[in-house]
């Protein structure tokens, strides 16, 4: 299992923060953001890192992570140019994939889950995690079948068929790299996510694992005030413990 950090983009709706900064970097407490994620592939046991970056910035995250040694694990960079989409990482990180099962987390996305099994469980297929949510809009939604099983999964919806919301973290297969060449852009231009997701829906190949913790995606002030306020009680309530 190979792991990718998608930590490109430019940050719009966190300017001015983001004029002079990656949002990966900006500060979670006590961390820039990035070592969140990063901290949860390391705890699942993944090793070998892509982190996906954008032009600007590539320097300052080369500076901060380095080879990876420090952290007992393997960095490798590639830049993304413009930001088309997420399921574009795989395109990007083609030869990274290969022929392995790959791990993708989102650069501003915390978990306070422990993925191990769920990560070290995977065989072939897709997995993706989900999360209820308030404002399931705002996300990839997913809808269930009287046996819970899911049946399709929809991007920001303006009437959410559930309160289940697929968060910034996705397992796939080695068949990842050629379904997302398959894609075509949305509206906005962008190759989804989502439409990667239904096509391993639509081969019966797309289960989902709940997350039962924390889940924040700090796209926004609001939930990136959130997100240093949960790291500092988490932190303190470490120390404390120590």
């Amino acid at each position: 299992m190979k792991g990718i950090i998608l930590a490109g983009g430019s940050g719009t709706r966190l300017r001015p923060l983001t004029q002079v900064t990656s949002k990966q970097l900006l500060p979670i407490y006590n961390k820039p953001m990035i070592y969140y994620p990063l901290e949860t592939l390391l705890k699942a046991g993944i090793k070998d890192i892509l982190i996906i970056v954008a032009p600007d910035h590539a320097g300052d995250f080369l500076k901060l992570l380095g080879s990876g040694k420090e952290f007992g694990c393997k960095f490798t960079y590639e830049i993304q140019d413009k930001p088309e989409g997420l399921a574009q990482a795989f395109i990007i990180g083609e030869n990274f994939v290969g022929d392995d099962s790959v791990t993708l987390i989102l650069g501003d996305n915390l978990y306070e889950d422990d993925f191990s099994v769920a990560i070290q469980s995977f065989q072939s297929g897709g997995r993706v995690f989900i999360k209820e949510v308030p404002d399931p809009e705002r996300f990839g939604v997913a809808e269930f079948d009287e046996n819970h099983k899911v049946i399709s999964i929809e991007e920001k919806p303006k009437v959410a068929k559930s309160n289940y919301a697929v968060t910034g973290m996705y397992i796939y297969d080695k068949t990842v790299v050629a379904k997302a060449k398959s894609l075509q852009p949305s509206p906005r231009g962008e190759l989804e996510i989502t439409d990667l997701n239904n096509v391993y829906l639509k081969e019966g190949t797309l289960d989902v694992a709940f997350v039962e913790g924390k889940w924040l995606d700090t796209g926004t002030f609001e939930s990136l005030h959130e997100a240093i306020v949960f790291a500092r009680e988490r932190e303190l309530a470490k120390n404390k413990n120590n």
